[in-house]
């Protein structure tokens, strides 16, 4: 029996009960519980900080803001988590089109296997390549790029990560960006990749008291470049100097399945969004409710992002602690 994907139009609230006491994975109260129906009689729980009346309608608001952050919370279905989030997002449509040239970055750090997550999982880049050619993208449009800043060649992370293999299966091509031409823009350089490309997805996977998404679009500039730069600058400035001369990026991160400091893995079941890579790293270390923030994320004050999707308060879990 094959299954079939029904999405879902108009959702309403048929149940509700109001919830008092904390547990480890619900540490802020109260929160709701709410039972949900949709127009074909479907039936589903979820969790809500805002409290809904029986009868109202379920709706949750898109916005074209460049600074704001989606959050969705999946379970099994990767590839609802980055629909819904590029819709909540209001991403143009016309980025993704038969003619549309993409370059992918997924984050690849690390020689390890895919349960390790030091790297963005084989999983993950599935789910993203099955959205573009829904989508209409062509698969010979579409571009794996990644580097090594390390000794250790890019293919072979490739290639223990799982990533190559999806890569080979979908018929997409693999790029070590270390291996193209580069583009001067004041005292950075950049692969030319970026600049052929009309989208760039930063596809980076995150880690508790990281700031993965936005140390994940360095991997543009040239090894030799990047090096040098940081005996003079942080990353931080280093960060800012290359975001006012890339084109708008759009990052979609793994946060599914999160590595949390001592290298162990906790489920979180989440997928971000953003044009904003800083603000989508914020964003997830209040998620994780991280006591000490990097220094590169204390200026970005959550308070000024706009959240969509589903509430930061929904999702709190601290995972170093448990």
């Amino acid at each position: 029996m094959e299954l079939e994907r029904i999405k879902t139009k108009n959702i309403k609230v048929i149940g509700v009960s109001k919830v008092n006491i904390p547990t480890i994975f619900h540490p802020k109260v109260p929160y709701f519980v709410l039972l949900l129906e949709d127009e074909r009689g479907n039936k589903w729980i979820q969790k809500s900080i805002k409290e809904y009346k029986i009868g109202e309608e379920f709706k949750i608001e898109k916005s074209n803001e460049k600074n704001s952050v989606a959050i969705w919370k999946i379970h099994y279905d990767i590839l609802e988590g980055i629909e819904k989030s590029i819709e909540l997002l209001a991403a143009p449509q016309q980025l993704f089109n038969a003619e549309s040239k993409i370059l992918i970055l997924p984050g690849l750090f690390e020689v390890s296997h895919p349960y390790f997550r030091d790297n963005t999982s084989p999983e993950f880049l599935e789910a993203v390549l099955e959205f573009l050619f829904e989508k209409g993208v062509r698969s010979e449009n579409v571009k794996i790029g990644a580097q090594s800043f390390d000794e250790i060649p890019v293919e072979a992370k490739a290639q223990k990560s799982g990533l190559l293999d999806v890569c080979l299966k979908n018929k997409v091509i693999p790029l070590d960006l270390a291996k193209t031409n580069f583009v001067k823009k004041g005292d950075l350089e950049i692969s030319e990749e970026i600049f052929n490309s009309n989208l760039i997805i930063n596809l980076p996977i995150l880690k508790v008291g990281k700031m993965a998404a936005s140390e994940n679009i360095l991997k543009v500039l040239k090894k030799e470049n990047y090096l040098g730069l940081k005996y003079l600058s942080s990353e931080t400035e280093i960060l800012e100097k290359l975001n006012k001369v890339l084109p708008d990026y759009l990052t979609i991160a793994d946060g599914q399945n999160v590595q949390r400091l001592d290298k162990f893995i906790r489920f979180l079941g989440l997928v971000l969004a953003s044009f904003n890579s800083l603000n989508l790293d914020r964003v997830f270390a209040e998620i994780t409710m991280i006591k000490n923030l990097p220094e590169y994320l204390k200026e970005v004050k959550i308070e000024t992002i706009p959240i969509i999707g589903r509430e930061i308060e929904e999702l709190k879990y601290e995972l170093e602690k448990f």
